[in-house]
């Protein structure tokens, strides 16, 4: 799963796939935000989005502006969104109602250009209790928050930790690597792998070599999915429980 995919970072997009291209050609889900920082995505952008999805790559909605520009309701609070996320998790404080806008907001843009649309990833993987009801009268057929996938709607959760890096500074480059492996040795055992990435981890070399000897041994004995293959997948055996079915993610082949 690769996020944050907008004009912005479209550069080191291309460099991250390109890096993940060295190990292996696998299919990914790229997390595209409509109007990031409140910027109009260009027709560039949009070309290489559907260029991606043509190709075999899924294309999930990450947001409206990727951006949370509430006020904090205490120092806890404060320390989440300010500081934990860098004013990023947008979907955090909002009300039903406007969660509900942007995420129409969001689907227009997938249809408009005429874009297959199955999952919805906040920011930060925060959603709070608006965001949660405004997914629940949506069409869309997944959500996922840090440690679990959850099929839509409430139809249970896939459990995997995410796998992610911080490459802010040299010691968290350092301990995001180390945290990486450890976090990939627990999961050694469970169905579902999740690595997501951001654009710039192909920029740094620790980082870089992290997850693609990860990636590597990954997929001596997993196969490569997208999110929305996983659901599919999750959703043949919990049918009853389920709707119809509507990261790159990594799943035992077995």
């Amino acid at each position: 799963m690769l996020h944050d995919v907008a004009d912005a970072t479209l550069g080191a997009c291309a460099r991250l796939i390109r890096a993940i291209d060295e190990v292996a050609p696998v299919p990914l889900t790229l997390l595209a935000v409509p109007r990031y920082h409140h910027a109009e995505p260009s027709p560039q952008l949009e070309r290489w989005i559907g260029e991606r999805s043509r190709g075999g790559d899924e294309i999930a909605l990450h947001g409206w502006t990727h951006l949370d520009e509430g006020v904090p309701r205490n120092r806890i609070d404060s320390l989440r969104r300010r500081h934990y996320t860098r004013n990023e998790g947008e979907f955090w404080d909002l009300d039903a109602g406007e969660a509900t806008r942007r995420l129409q907001a969001g689907i227009d843009w997938f249809e408009r250009n005429g874009w297959p649309l199955r999952g919805f990833v906040a920011p930060a993987w925060l959603l709070g209790p608006g965001a949660w009801q405004a997914l629940g009268e949506t069409r869309f057929a997944y959500t996922s928050t840090l440690r679990h996938i959850h099929p839509l709607p409430n139809a249970g959760r896939i459990t995997s930790q995410s796998i992610v890096y911080s490459t802010s500074s040299a010691w968290r480059r350092q301990s995001s690597a180390l945290w990486a492996r450890l976090v990939a040795r627990a999961l050694r055992a469970n169905p579902v792998l999740r690595l997501e990435l951001h654009p710039r981890d192909a920029d740094h070399p620790i980082v870089r070599r992290s997850w693609q000897r990860l990636l590597e041994r990954q997929l001596r004995e997993r196969e490569a999915l997208t999110v929305a293959q996983i659901v599919e997948r999750w959703q043949r055996v919990h049918r009853p429980a389920a709707r119809d079915p509507a990261g790159a993610g990594a799943v035992r082949a077995d």
